[in-house]
């Protein structure tokens, strides 16, 4: 799984009208679409998910929870994640995380 877990700031009216679901920058598809392609290119079956959630941790937890899967890389862009947000997430994910964490 390919997971793009994403902070949808909680605006009620937002969601309403349907803003909530803005498209993502080119960049950003396109570096979601290559690793799934490697791996797709290597026999591995790949599901690409797009998660929104006013608790990004939160919802990558439950997302790992659900899936079970059996190593989990945690690679934000570190260029738009101030680092104490990203210690402190990376915190709750080895915490929390019933599987083995990778830190990219």
């Amino acid at each position: 799984i390919v997971a793009n877990v994403v902070e949808l700031p909680p605006l009620t009216m937002s969601v309403r009208l349907g803003y909530d679901q803005l498209p993502e920058r080119a960049d950003d598809e396109e570096a979601f679409r290559a690793p799934a392609a490697l791996a797709q290119s290597l026999g591995v079956q790949v599901e690409r998910l797009r998660v929104r959630s006013p608790r990004p941790v939160e919802a990558l937890l439950e997302l790992t929870a659900e899936r079970s899967p059996g190593v989990l890389v945690f690679g934000p862009d570190r260029e738009r994640l101030k680092a104490r947000t990203y210690r402190k997430a990376a915190k709750a994910i080895l915490d929390r995380a019933a599987c083995l964490v990778w830190l990219a």
